[in-house]
């Protein structure tokens, strides 16, 4: 197994699960989307998560997407696997398939039956960290889930050692300044919302979990390695033309849009199965709007290393 600290950096796009129009798992599809990101040249893969409808999916289904994803990604960059239950035994059930279907880490959420008090959540991320030997990442995102995982609760867990990172989703940037203050280099940092992620890796983010990189992932890598090389004179034309796409990162119903726009880039399914309906009209003309914007005026990019387009 690769060390995350030297593997879990650069852009990570929350891969999109597609499915058949009648709602049953459509394999070949969602491998499809993961090797064209591979090809685009992201920095590593997150299945499973929120923008995968995780909460929607089997335990059955889990298995066979990781190990899709495992096997399309042949090592060439790491499969994190989101975990979101609802009890701390169902969420090292999952992370025991995670390990057993070649998953190369955790991305892992706050019990998810009702928000929990501290000591329940830390509960919670200890018993998960015991069940596998797969390196973790503690996901706090508390507008969408309600449970917040402050930086002097992540302190606290210092300890385990397979909890290396922490994916910050709250907004509010300042966080990573005081996890670092508290707990120096210990937790690898990863922004966990799109349109904060300029300021994130400015204040010392090495990681972005992307929702809307799906759609542009060359322009989401692109933009993150120039922030993180301090190239911001190119970082900022670009981030001022993805901002309006990144917005929807932060919406409820930010699956439902990620997924059209998919669909209108060709990369993808804007199916999303339920509770998560399609977006209504007036919603649909929106977001279609703001992609016939973003590619009447989508940005050159300057040269970061990516593979040829």
């Amino acid at each position: 197994m690769s060390d995350p600290r030297k593997t879990w950096r650069g852009m990570f796009p929350a891969v999109t699960t597609q499915f058949h129009a009648d709602f049953s798992l459509d394999l070949p599809a969602t491998g499809r989307v993961i090797e064209a990101l591979i090809r685009d040249g992201v920095s590593g893969l997150v299945m499973c998560g929120t923008v995968g409808e995780n909460c929607s999916l089997t335990r059955d289904e889990k298995g066979e997407l990781i190990a899709l994803a495992a096997s399309v990604a042949k090592g060439r960059v790491p499969v994190i696997v989101g975990v979101a239950e609802y009890t701390p035994v169902f969420a090292a059930e999952t992370a025991k398939l995670a390990q057993a279907k070649g998953a190369d880490g955790l991305m892992v959420m706050p019990p998810m039956v009702y928000p929990a008090k501290p000591r329940e959540t830390l509960a919670h991320f200890r018993t998960v960290a015991a069940a596998s030997d797969l390196p973790i990442m503690i996901y706090n995102n508390p507008p969408s889930y309600r449970t917040d995982v402050t930086p002097a609760m992540l302190a606290t867990l210092a300890d385990v050692d397979t909890i290396v990172a922490f994916k910050e989703s709250s907004g509010d940037t300042r966080r990573l300044v005081d996890v670092r203050n508290m707990t120096g280099d210990r937790f690898i940092p990863f922004c966990g919302l799109d349109d904060v992620v300029l300021e994130c890796v400015a204040l010392g983010a090495v990681g972005w979990v992307s929702g809307m990189s799906n759609v542009f992932p060359r322009e989401g890598e692109t933009l993150f390695r120039l922030v993180r090389d301090g190239r911001l004179a190119e970082a900022m034309p670009i981030y001022d033309w993805f901002m309006p796409l990144l917005h929807l990162d932060a919406r409820p119903d930010l699956v439902q849009c990620i997924k059209l726009c998919e669909h209108i880039m060709g990369r993808g399914t804007d199916l999303t199965r339920p509770p998560r309906l399609a977006l209504d009209a007036s919603e649909r003309a929106e977001v279609e709007a703001m992609m016939k914007t973003a590619l009447a005026n989508r940005p050159s990019l300057p040269d970061v290393g990516l593979p040829p387009a």
